[in-house]
C-alpha cells in the first residue's frame, strides 16, 4: 500500500480513476477536446446504466453530466406540452413553433425521437436542438416523448412513436399551418432506430417524407444473443475495435439490449425489423437520409451498413462520419468542433429537404 504523508497518497503518473475511464489506446483518437472534457467531468464516476433504474427515476439530475451543450436562446421561439393518446394510455409531445409566424402558409415539419437507449431521456434531451431548428428555418417541430424501457418493453417506445408520427400528420395539420408534403423525420442512437422504423412504416403506408436523419443510429441489436452478449460472429469491427470506448462501451450498448428487450430475449424477437431496421425486407423506395456517425462509436459500422444497404437499393443517402468524434458528440456542440458540424449539416440537410 502506498505511503499517506499529510493526509495525502503520493501522486502516480499511471494511475486511472476507477471507473470507465478511456483506455490509453484509443485516447489518441478522440478529438482532444473530449478528452478533455470527459477526463474533467466524467471519467471515475458512474454511467447511468451502472446505477439502480429505480435511484436513476427518481433524481435523474443527480446522474446526468450536462456540460459541453450549446444553449440555444429561446426568443423567437414558443412550445407546448401536447397529450397524444396512445395503446394504454398517453404520452408528451412538445411542439415548438417561431413566436411570430403565420400559420397562414402551410410550414414544414420536423419530427424528433431522443436517444437514450431506450431508457434514458426525455423533452430535455434534444430541448435545444429543437429550438435551434425553429430559429435557423422556421418551421414547426414535434419532439415525442414516448415511453421508456425497462418498464415499457418492446415494442411499446417503438409503437409510442409511430402513433405520435400519425397524430402529429392526421390530427395536428390545420391547427399548426402543418405542411403534410414537408415532414422530416430524425433522431439520435435510440432515436436513430425509433425513426429508422418509422420510415420503412411510412414507405410501406405511402406516405411521403422528404428526410430522415439517423445521427450515430441502432440498426442492428440481432449481434446479440437471447441472454446479452455479443455474438463472437458479428458483422461489425467497430464493436471489437471500440468496445470499451466511453462513453457508450459495450458493456453498456449489452444493458441497454436487455432492458429494450428483455433478459432472456423473447425468441420470436431475434429477427424482428422493427428492433433491428437493418433487417428490414425491403429497402426500396425509402426517403432520402443523411446518415451520421462517429469514428470513436461501438454503432459506427452498423450505422454505415445501413447506409450502404439504402444505397444498394437505390435510394439517396449522404453519410458523414466525422473523425475523432464519441458517440455523444451532437450533444458537446459547445467544445466540439465535430458537434459544431453536425448543427451545420444537420441544418442544411432540412434546409434543402424542405426547399426554404
Amino acid at each position: 500500500m502506498a505511503k499517506v504523508e499529510d493526509g495525502h497518497l503520493p501522486f502516480v503518473e499511471s494511475a486511472k480513476p476507477l471507473h470507465n475511464s478511456i483506455p490509453d489506446h484509443l485516447a489518441p483518437n478522440f478529438e482532444p477536446a473530449f478528452l478533455e472534457y470527459y477526463n474533467k467531468y466524467t471519467a471515475g464516476r458512474l454511467a447511468t446504466h451502472q446505477v439502480p433504474i429505480e435511484k436513476f427515476r427518481a433524481d435523474p439530475a443527480k446522474y446526468t453530466i450536462t456540460y459541453g451543450r450549446d444553449g440555444v436562446p429561446s426568443d423567437g421561439v414558443t412550445w407546448s406540452d401536447l397529450k397524444c393518446p396512445v395503446d394504454g394510455g398517453e404520452i408528451t409531445v412538445r411542439v415548438f413553433e417561431p413566436a411570430f409566424s403565420s400559420t397562414d402558409k402551410p410550414r414544414p415539419v420536423y419530427i424528433n425521437y431522443h436517444g437514450g437507449g431506450w431508457v434514458f431521456g426525455g423533452l430535455v434531451t434534444d430541448f435545444d436542438l429543437c429550438k435551434r431548428i425553429v430559429r435557423e428555418l422556421g418551421c414547426v417541430v414535434f419532439d415525442v416523448d414516448y415511453r421508456l424501457s425497462p418498464e415499457y418493453k418492446f415494442p411499446i417506445p417503438v409503437n409510442d412513436s409511430i402513433a405520435a408520427f400519425h397524430w402529429i400528420r392526421d390530427t395536428k395539420a390545420e391547427e399548426y399551418g402543418l405542411d403534410v408534403s414537408r415532414i422530416a423525420i430524425g433522431g439520435a442512437s435510440a432515436g436513430g432506430q425509433l425513426s429508422a422504423v418509422i420510415g420503412h412504416v411510412c414507405r410501406d403506408a405511402g406516405i411521403p417524407l422528404v428526410l430522415q436523419i439517423l445521427a450515430v443510429p441502432v440498426t442492428d441489436l440481432h449481434v446479440f444473443t437471447a441472454e446479452g452478449p455479443i455474438r463472437k460472429d458479428h458483422p461489425y469491427a467497430s464493436y471489437n475495435e471500440l468496445a470499451d470506448t466511453q462513453p457508450l462501451s459495450l458493456e453498456r450498448m449489452e444493458w441497454f439490449h436487455k432492458q429494450f428487450l428483455g433478459s432472456p430475449r423473447p425468441d420470436h424477437l431475434a429477427n424482428e425489423w422493427k428492433v433491428s431496421p437493418i433487417l428490414a425486407p425491403n429497402f426500396a423506395d425509402l426517403a432520402p437520409a443523411l446518415i451520421l456517425t462517429a469514428d470513436m462509436d461501438v454503432l459506427r459500422d452498423e450505422g454505415e451498413a445501413y447506409a450502404e444497404k439504402m444505397k444498394r437499393a437505390g435510394c439517396t443517402v449522404e453519410l458523414v462520419r466525422f473523425k475523432g468524434a464519441p458517440h455523444t458528440f451532437m450533444q458537446l456542440d459547445a467544445i466540439l468542433e465535430c458537434g459544431k458540424e453536425f448543427n451545420r449539416i444537420a441544418l442544411a440537410a432540412l434546409e434543402k429537404a424542405f426547399e426554404l
